[in-house]
């Protein structure tokens, strides 16, 4: 029997939270299985739906792969390392 490939097991990403999302949701990472073509987007709808905290997530926060910034639509790989960034205010 054939290794199962990406497209048929999934995606794992590490998702980090910063800021007001980690105080949000009580978490500062996770280690996340989804399934493949799953983008930034389906994501964070996923989260969301976990509710509590996670529920107060933006539906299109500014996010980052792999340490640079990525659209909502973009679609996540295995080992990707997916960041949920709040808005920063300043003066």
């Amino acid at each position: 029997m054939s290794e199962p490939t990406t497209a048929t097991r999934g995606v794992r990403v590490q998702l980090r939270l910063f800021a007001l999302y980690r105080e949000l949701t009580g978490v500062e990472s996770l280690s996340l299985d989804l399934p493949a073509g799953t983008t930034v987007g389906g994501l964070v709808a996923g989260l969301r739906e976990r509710g509590g905290g996670f529920a107060r997530l933006p539906a299109a926060p500014l996010a980052a792969v792999n340490q640079e910034f990525a659209p909502i639509g973009t679609v996540l790989r295995d080992g990707d390392e997916v960041a949920l960034l709040p808005p920063v205010a300043g003066g």
